[in-house]
């Protein structure tokens, strides 16, 4: 879109002239994300602190400019395209550890710290932010929040929104609000940090948030079981979680996957049917017996060997194996379709019996892995784009995908969001009268709709 000259002129005012991309060449690495979705943004804006992006915001108010909020980029659903032009608001110089309240178990901080800078800071106290997704070295805690996003810990600790007390954020209009509180319990209000954590940009850009922090460990162990077929690790997933001991992480990895990190990677990994990674935490003096709890309930006719890492070194090499997926998956199907969709865990085996049904209708090879303990599994259609059949068929066998997650009472997404790419899938998902209830709340928040519009809501 055009910019106007006047505006270009306030805008700089506004936001410092320091602050301001606008050569074509120096704007286009901020209009994609890891979706390879892209467009060109007019102007990118580096945001300093929490005034500089209220007068940008109400700038673009005035003159109903779109603003996208951006963080590193590592979103799949290109929420953070640009589709609008206008604006994107770089959040990464945003990157400062405000307060670390080891007392009251709290840390504070900016959207562009990364989650690995939040993690060490509060490391230091002997605490940890729970929320872990495989890019914390280089997402940021506005894209953590903005997408929801958690990670293995998710299975014990939850995600962002039971893990975030409070936020500053910056409504359409311009408006500066607090939500939540500095303590564990509070309850006066409407809950809009659980609101605002999620919406992906659309209803408030973040400039602060309390997370709440989570004491570090005792001790951590490490177990790796294989199994003949996916049935098997499937019910040893349900059995896991069924009994009391709740692991930190539980991860899934298909016969698939086993056999592309076999094929690229130099990880020695016998073959087998499907593998679970699975880790317990807690107190030393208890950790015995949690092992213990946890290879009983994953024991069942289909399990070929259970082991449990005995050093730091050998828990390392044990997520290497899990680490080794994306890159292998990017070497083998660089045009991948992935999504990450979520059931209930008893329905994980019937997930996965009718994805391999798709796999063989559609002739299209689906590598399926993820958090296995809360039913949120990575599903990745191995798209070859020089193979003309396989690409017709790709969009039919993803809308077959997305019905079969929804019949077994799942949700479309589990941390990736919704963006620009699933957004017209949502309403096979909610009701016609609670999205337009949602779009009235968007409306209240940004009345002139210029916070990344074009994501989240399928077309009217």
């Amino acid at each position: 879109m055009q910019l106007p000259d006047d505006f270009i002129l306030k805008l700089k005012t506004a936001a410092g002239d320091d602050n301001i991309l606008s050569e074509t060449s120096d704007c286009w690495p901020y209009g994609g994300d890891n979706s390879k979705q892209h467009a060109l943004p007019d102007r990118v804006v580096f945001a300093t602190h929490t005034n500089q992006i209220q007068s940008v915001i109400k700038l673009c108010n005035q003159y109903k400019i779109p603003i996208v909020a951006r963080g590193r980029g590592t979103g799949t659903t290109g929420a953070t395209v640009p589709t609008h032009g206008g604006l994107v608001l770089s959040l990464e110089r945003m990157n400062k550890i405000i307060e670390v309240n080891a007392n009251n178990r709290y840390i504070i901080a900016q959207p562009g710290a990364t989650n690995l800078e939040i993690q060490q800071a509060a490391g230091e106290h002997g605490f940890f932010w729970p929320p872990d997704p495989t890019s914390a070295e280089f997402c940021t805690l506005g894209g953590n929040l903005a997408y929801n996003s958690a990670g293995p810990k998710a299975v014990k600790y939850g995600t962002p929104r039971e893990n975030t007390l409070g936020l500053t954020a910056i409504t359409g209009n311009g408006d500066i609000i607090n939500t939540g509180v500095h303590t564990t319990k509070g309850v006066v209000g409407y809950d809009f940090t659980r609101l605002l954590i999620g919406s992906e940009g659309t209803l408030g850009i973040i400039t602060e948030a309390i997370l709440k922090l989570t004491p570090l460990p005792e001790g951590i162990a490490t177990l790796q079981a294989l199994y003949t077929d996916i049935q098997h690790a499937a019910d040893a997933v349900a059995s896991i979680m069924s009994q009391a001991v709740i692991p930190s992480s539980l991860e899934f990895i298909d016969k698939t996957s086993i056999e592309m990190i076999r094929g690229y990677s130099d990880i020695d990994l016998p073959s087998a049917g499907a593998m679970l990674m699975i880790e317990v935490d807690g107190n030393k003096a208890t950790l015995s017996s949690s092992i213990n709890a946890i290879e009983i309930a994953a024991n069942n006719t289909g399990l070929i060997s259970i082991k449990t890492a005995s050093t730091e070194q050998e828990r390392k090499s044990l997520w290497r194996i899990r680490k080794a997926l994306s890159p292998a998956l990017r070497t083998i199907a660089p045009k991948k379709i992935n999504e990450d969709v979520v059931v209930p865990v008893s329905n994980i085996p019937a997930l996965l019996n009718g994805l391999e049904g798709l796999s063989e209708k559609y002739s299209i090879p689906i590598v399926n892995f993820g958090h296995a303990g809360n039913g949120n599994i990575h599903v990745n259609l191995l798209i070859d784009p020089d193979n003309k059949q396989q690409a017709e068929n790709a969009d039919n066998c993803l809308s077959q995908v997305f019905d079969l997650v929804l019949s077994l009472n799942g949700t479309l997404s589990g941390e990736h969001g919704v963006g620009l790419v699933k957004r017209e899938f949502i309403k096979r998902e909610i009701d016609p009268v609670t999205l337009d209830l949602m779009r009235k709340i968007k409306s209240q928040f940004d009345p002139e709709n210029i916070l990344n519009p074009g994501k989240m809501f399928p077309d009217a």
